[in-house]
């Protein structure tokens, strides 16, 4: 297995697949706990904008983030956004 900084990536016989982040599913994820942003902000001591602007795609969770509302969400970080599948081919954006 290997791993790219910025990018997840996993190797599987000689095929290597990347994933790039489509959009945040922190909204689905609140509905799925039966949280508001302003319960998750209040949680955590962040602003409940920068949760919006998480869920609007205005901003890309920084990995600390994400980890912290993942655990406080009961998921993982991963559970966050969509993962694209990109083709080793493909030129990285």
């Amino acid at each position: 297995m290997g791993y790219d900084v910025g990018k997840q990536s996993f190797v599987s016989g000689d095929y290597r697949l990347k994933f790039e982040l489509g959009r945040c599913l922190l909204h689905e994820r609140l509905v799925d706990c039966g949280m508001t942003i302003d319960d998750l902000a209040q949680t955590l001591l962040y602003k409940s904008e920068r949760l919006s602007d998480y869920i609007e795609n205005k901003r890309i969770m920084p990995l600390k983030a994400a980890i912290s509302i993942a655990d406080t969400l009961g998921c993982t970080a991963s559970d966050l956004y969509e993962l694209i599948p990109i083709e080793s081919t493909q030129e990285l954006t």
